[in-house]
């Protein structure tokens, strides 16, 4: 298959993105939509015209974001509602809840580095948050993502995921010595395998899924990690660092295309041609059998 490529680059925002796109009436969901590049991302999705639901932990935050996006764009479908996605029983409150048909979900919320953290289930944090809790909640709105008969679902990844493929032996570190960038690196595989096994399982809804690297911002995110240490030109603002989300969302290159990764606004490399580090994809975080043994892990875990 050919490498998609787009007229967009490192340097493309968010809002250059979304220009000329037109999604009025249909829905989209972003989770962690409080801050950071979840913020730009419902921004851009918001100015396409579409129902803006910003899925957020913090629904006090969230609505005063909502409410400022509303104003800045012209948009008066933006809300907010509560979502914990370390919190199985949240997230089926919030697919309850949902009404209606779904066109795109951003799978944007994530946690990294963390010390080691524990759900009341015993999942270790950042899978549970990063992969799990995503899993839970596109598998309850699986019914009104079909509905809508093209719907996609955007997966952020990191090229963290370079750092650790998924040890299906010890995924929770029950047993081997919890190191905080591996877990946070095997979720991030985590990511991209889910968006190939969304594409592989539900393409026959209409549903297709693919997963991207947003690049190096500044946000909360690096709380636990001392920090962003990326070179200060590579850096993006997170205006720039939601452009790869929107793109996922809503380009019609993307059209029926799922199952793969991106990064700087273009289909990445793979990382036997890639010399850049910490560029490129992983064989191992494209590989069918590794999203089938994660999806049936996921499904037995979150039943």
């Amino acid at each position: 298959m050919a490498r998609i490529a787009t007229p967009f680059g490192p340097k493309t925002t968010a809002a250059e993105v979304a220009r000329g796109i037109d999604l009025s009436g249909r829905a989209v969901v972003v989770t962690g939509a409080s801050s950071g590049i979840g913020v730009e991302t419902a921004r851009a999705m918001a100015l396409t015209g579409a129902r803006v639901t910003l899925a957020v932990r913090n629904d006090a935050l969230g609505s005063k974001v909502a409410h400022e996006i509303a104003a800045a764009t012209g948009n008066r479908n933006v809300r907010a509602a509560p979502l914990d996605l370390s919190d199985l029983d949240s997230i089926r409150e919030f697919s309850r809840a949902w009404e209606g048909q779904l066109h795109v979900l951003v799978c944007n919320a994530g946690v990294m580095a963390l010390p080691l953290q524990r759900t009341a289930r015993g999942w270790e944090m950042q899978f549970a948050t990063n992969h799990l809790g995503h899993f839970a909640l596109a598998s309850f709105l699986h019914g009104a993502l079909a509905a809508d008969g093209n719907a996609r679902i955007v997966s952020v990844s990191s090229s963290a995921h370079l750092l650790s493929a998924l040890d299906f032996a010890d995924i929770h570190f029950t047993r081997r010595p919890y190191d905080p960038l591996l877990a946070y690196g095997q979720s991030k595989t985590a990511n991209i395998l889910f968006a190939v096994g969304v594409t592989e399982r539900w393409r026959r809804d209409g549903i297709t899924a693919n997963a991207l690297m947003p690049g190096a911002v500044a946000t909360n995110l690096q709380r636990f990690n001392g920090g962003i240490r990326t070179p200060p030109e590579r850096r993006k603002t997170p205006e720039q660092g939601a452009a790869t989300t929107v793109l996922l969302a809503t380009s019609p290159l993307l059209e029926g295309v799922g199952g793969r990764y991106f990064e700087d606004c273009n289909e990445a490399k793979p990382l036997d041609e890639e010399t850049e580090t910490m560029r490129g994809v992983a064989a191992y975080a494209l590989d069918g059998r590794n999203a089938d043994r994660l999806w049936d892990e996921s499904e037995r875990l979150t039943a």
